[in-house]
Parts: structure tokens; C-alpha cells; sequence
């Protein structure tokens, strides 16, 4: 069995996930798409990947308020989770996201990766964030992020 983690964005999302004894969520791609409303790509591209992961669940990133509450993009994101539910059958288990943007980010300029190469890779790395902060809630753990691509070569 393996868990899908998503970090959904106005035009990408961001895809990681885990590996088959649920311990670690590693980043997989960036499905970006040219405007916010076109998703019938996006959806497509993450059929695809949960078929090639055989995924049994899928974590999606709430992007809740710094107050807790939720706003316009948390309506967006439960309403793209919601098609994605209909369309794959999977159960989508919300999961709060504040900050792992933020966090991701200062994990990639900690690492060296240049502005430029960071978009490239942070939405997939917040995604494994997001997955693997679910994984360690069921294993009690306070583990550390796998944040390694393509064998560790940025």
C-alpha cells in the first residue's frame, strides 16, 4: 500500500509519495497547468501516477489561515479533492499545510538550490511534507523530511 500527498496550487500541484511500509514520503513531480481553472489535465496526470503507485489514499494539503479558519483557497482545494475523490474512488484525507511552502523553501536555500531551481522543486517537496507529516500521525513518530530527488542531485 501507498499514500499519495498533494500540495494543490492555482496553477500546480505538487505530488509525493510514500513508500510501500508507509515510513517515508518522497517528491515525485510538479503537474503545473497553464491556468487555474484548466484541470482536466491536472486530474489525468494524477490518475496516471496513482495507477504507477498503486495508491490506495491521498493526503491533500488544506491551506488553513494562520487563525485556523478557512478561507477562499481552502474552498478551492476541498473542491478540487472533492472531483478527485468522484474521479478515482480513493478516500482524500485533509491534512493542515501552514507553512510547508514556507518551510520547503528555507530547506532548499539551507541546501544550496538557487531561487530559479527552487520553484522548480518546492511545490513536490512541500507535498512530501505534507505526506510525510500524515505518516509520522500514524506511526506517532516526529520523524525528519526525505527531501532527496533524482538520488539526491539537485
Amino acid at each position: 500500500m501507498r499514500i499519495m500527498g498533494l500540495d494543490y496550487g492555482d496553477k500546480t500541484v505538487g505530488v509525493a509519495v510514500s513508500d510501500g511500509l508507509l515510513l517515508t514520503a518522497q517528491p515525485v513531480e510538479t503537474v503545473k497547468r497553464e491556468r487555474a481553472n484548466k484541470l482536466r489535465q491536472t486530474y489525468a496526470r494524477i490518475e496516471a501516477l496513482i495507477q504507477q503507485y498503486d495508491i490506495e489514499k491521498v493526503v491533500v494539503g488544506l491551506p488553513k489561515n494562520m487563525n485556523n479558519e478557512e478561507g477562499i483557497r481552502c474552498a478551492q482545494t476541498r473542491e478540487f479533492a472533492e472531483t478527485l475523490e468522484r474521479r478515482t474512488g480513493l478516500e482524500i484525507i485533509f491534512w493542515d499545510e501552514r507553512l510547508t511552502t514556507v518551510a520547503a523553501d528555507a530547506v532548499l536555500e539551507e541546501c544550496g538550490v538557487n531561487r530559479q531551481k527552487r520553484k522548480a522543486y518546492i511545490d513536490k517537496i512541500a507535498a512530501s511534507m505534507i505526506l510525510q507529516g500524515y505518516l509520522d500521525s500514524l506511526s506517532g513518530s516526529t520523524g525528519q523530511y526525505d527531501v532527496s530527488m533524482d538520488g539526491g542531485n539537485i
